[in-house]
């Protein structure tokens, strides 16, 4: 019971389908070193979460909206898919329309707003740059999280 409450405390966090949160521990098994901290590397990566960590919008959900409806570009590019990967060094910008939105100019006033320091936040420009892969300390959570929990979860 305790691990499926890890595992689904994680996916609320990044509030993503079960199917694809199994893809992703899938893909961190695959991968060489700890499951746990592969997988949360990779949930990072996401460009509605890379958003929502920018200070962009408050939440992951205000995050997957603002980028389905296309406010935001990646490396110039218009980009409309919130589980998009972005790779260290990607420019992540808000576009030139979409500056004036009141979700913005809201979640951008915000003092308590902590960018962290994989991610290189401008926010006069609306703009962010996504330095370099987080490891497991640098990921800010308002509760604990246990991913090794996830992945004994999902290995029976």
């Amino acid at each position: 019971g305790i691990r499926l409450q890890e595992k689904q405390k994680l996916r609320y966090h990044y509030n993503i389908l079960e199917k694809q949160f199994r893809r992703y521990m899938d893909e961190a098994k695959r991968l060489k070193g700890n499951s746990g901290e592969v997988l949360l590397q990779l949930l990072e990566l996401r460009l509605d979460n890379v958003v929502r960590r920018a200070g962009v919008v408050r939440t992951i959900w205000a995050a997957r909206q603002f980028i389905n409806h296309g406010h935001v570009n990646v490396n110039g590019r218009r980009t409309n898919i919130p589980s998009f990967r972005c790779k260290p060094g990607d420019v992540i910008e808000v576009r030139e329309k979409s500056k004036q939105l009141v979700i913005v100019l809201e979640s951008v006033q915000l003092a308590e707003r902590d960018v962290p320091d994989y991610i290189e936040a401008d926010h006069t420009k609306m703009t962010a740059k996504y330095a370099r892969v987080p490891g497991p300390g640098d990921v800010p959570y308002a509760v604990q999280m246990e991913p090794n929990l996830v992945v004994e979860f999902y290995s029976r």
